[in-house]
């Protein structure tokens, strides 16, 4: 009886460590084969080549997103990016979509420049904040870039390329969740890849 109790407890030990280690090692939110477990908002592009996610202006020219199925409160996810064309694009968090009308925060995929990294509001206050300017070469135009964004109660971090782009602590932020959604920017012309996109709870 005794050795049996001990099997169970030892059993369950590495149940238990094998779930950890998965956790620690994040999920997957794209399959490299389709969008199942996203939903497409508007009218643009969206479609799997070659194992990567590609977003692209339609005819419309118009604001279109891709959201998951889930919501992610307390999370790090990370992802990479390669911008041809215009690249003006974002990986929002905390947000809820009605058609094409997103409500929630932006890390901000864009061309040089114009604050790859930083956190804007839609529909709300606008820039919250933008990576110093002599962060903004960390961007790899044309490349693979790998983008962290580590979201904890009020406080969210952003990462490009492995350099710290920036922090921010905001109380708004801090009482939401919602959904993980990727954007293409209004005005056509736009193209991006994505791929290895990952969430990890926290």
């Amino acid at each position: 009886m005794k050795q049996s109790i001990l099997k169970f407890v030892l059993g369950a030990a590495v149940v238990l460590s094998a779930g950890s280690a998965a956790a620690q090692k994040g999920k997957s939110l794209f399959n490299g084969k389709n969008l199942d477990g996203w939903k497409i908002y508007g009218t643009e592009k969206w479609y799997v080549e070659k194992g990567e996610l590609i977003c692209e202006s339609g005819p419309d020219k118009e604001y279109g997103y891709l959201g998951t199925d889930g919501k992610y409160k307390n999370f790090e996810l990370t992802l990479q990016f390669k911008q041809e064309a215009d690249g003006n694009s974002g990986v929002f968090f905390h947000s809820s979509l009605e058609g094409t009308k997103i409500t929630g925060w932006q890390a901000e995929v864009a061309p040089p420049g114009m604050h790859t990294g930083g956190i804007y509001e839609s529909y709300g206050r606008g820039w919250l904040i933008q990576p110093d300017k002599e962060k903004e070469k960390y961007l790899k135009m044309g490349e693979w870039n790998t983008m962290k964004i580590r979201v904890v109660n009020d406080v969210v971090t952003t990462w490009l390329n492995g350099q710290e782009m920036i922090t921010l602590k905001d109380a708004k932020i801090g009482g939401a969740d919602g959904q993980i959604a990727l954007q293409i920017h209004s005005g056509g012309g736009i193209k991006v890849k994505w791929k290895n996109i990952k969430v990890t709870t926290l």
